[in-house]
């Protein structure tokens, strides 16, 4: 007798092998990973998440607290403290933007911890009123230099992308830079762009980050260090999308969606913006099947591409013909 269980599972869909290149690191029996990116920066993984710490002669500093790697973060920095005979205790922590499932284990660190992010993010944690991300003690509008023992991180914000207050963690001793939730290294972006909240400043924002120094990438997704290629790559499968959208959006016309379903004007948008996204997402899910993992999960790309579709109507016009 099959079980419930089991008869759902069977109707599940397969997909493509994911691309050797885009797998990551294995994880111990706690489920994580810890590695060195060089020197005494640190990142850490669940094979989803992301963060990284900093190990100094003051403490430790740490970047991001995803709840999905929770209490192995504190695992983590015990094990590498120990490992190199430096102090374990988190002295600074460093919001990298304030949504919960990169944010949402930060009070696991209490007691004396001075933590930093953007003045979006504090407005916005406020606003949240969530206890396990408590509010940052200190908050810049642009840049800030954190200095700790005889360690320089750069922090900075370039304008909103991922969510309004996403900012770039530049380890300039370290020939690393983090930025989260805008590449997926080796991986395409989930729904939405990644569910990003502005279309144009995610559509910007890898080349703002190629214009940094740096060889290691800590991305905050999945399961290994990014590259200056897959940033190089991400990027062409951006660009094929929009040119692709922008081809659509010209060959598709929309009248006999409208004159199919009358006076049911919103049947006639769906129609007509469902064969947009179709035919402009179809060649980009052939092109980068085997190059990005998941890029045959049919709904990360149409999804993303609907939504940069309809970036280049809103936030570039034109939206539509106007009317004589």
């Amino acid at each position: 007798m099959t079980s419930p269980a089991s008869g759902a599972t069977a109707d599940l869909p397969e997909y493509a092998p994911i691309p050797p290149s885009s797998r990551g690191a294995m994880l111990n029996d706690q489920g994580y990973h810890v590695g060195q990116v060089e020197r005494n920066l640190y990142w850490v993984t669940d094979g989803v998440y992301q963060a990284a710490f900093l190990t100094t002669a003051e403490g430790v500093v740490l970047f991001d607290a995803p709840p999905a790697i929770g209490g192995n973060l504190r695992r983590a920095i015990d094990e590498i403290a120990a490992a190199n005979g430096v102090s374990n205790r988190v002295t600074h922590f460093v919001y990298s933007h304030h949504h919960h499932d990169h944010g949402g284990a930060a009070s696991l660190f209490d007691g004396n911890v001075v933590r930093i992010g953007h003045e979006e993010t504090r407005r916005l944690l406020a606003r949240d009123n969530d206890a396990a991300r408590p509010l940052p003690d200190i908050t810049f509008a642009d840049t800030y230099t954190l200095e700790v023992g005889d360690e320089r991180v750069e922090l900075a914000w370039h304008g909103p992308n991922h969510s309004p207050d996403n900012i770039y963690i530049h380890f300039p001793g370290h020939d690393t830079l983090m930025f989260i939730d805008v590449v997926n290294a080796g991986w395409v972006p989930i729904y939405n762009v990644n569910l990003s909240e502005d279309v144009p400043g995610y559509m910007q924002a890898p080349e703002i980050v190629l214009s940094y120094p740096w060889t290691h990438f800590i991305c905050g997704h999945l399961g290994r260090l990014g590259t200056r290629d897959d940033v190089a790559v991400h990027q062409q499968y951006i660009a094929d999308i929009e040119a692709s959208a922008k081809e659509a959006l010209a060959a598709v016309n929309p009248v006999p969606y409208y004159v199919h379903y009358g006076e049911n004007v919103w049947a006639g948008v769906k129609g007509h913006l469902d064969a947009v996204v179709e035919r402009a997402a179809a060649p980009i899910i052939a092109k980068y099947t085997g190059v990005l993992a998941a890029a045959d999960v049919e709904e990360f790309t149409t999804t993303t591409t609907f939504q940069i579709m309809q970036s280049l109507r809103l936030d570039r016009g034109p939206s539509g013909p106007v009317h004589p």
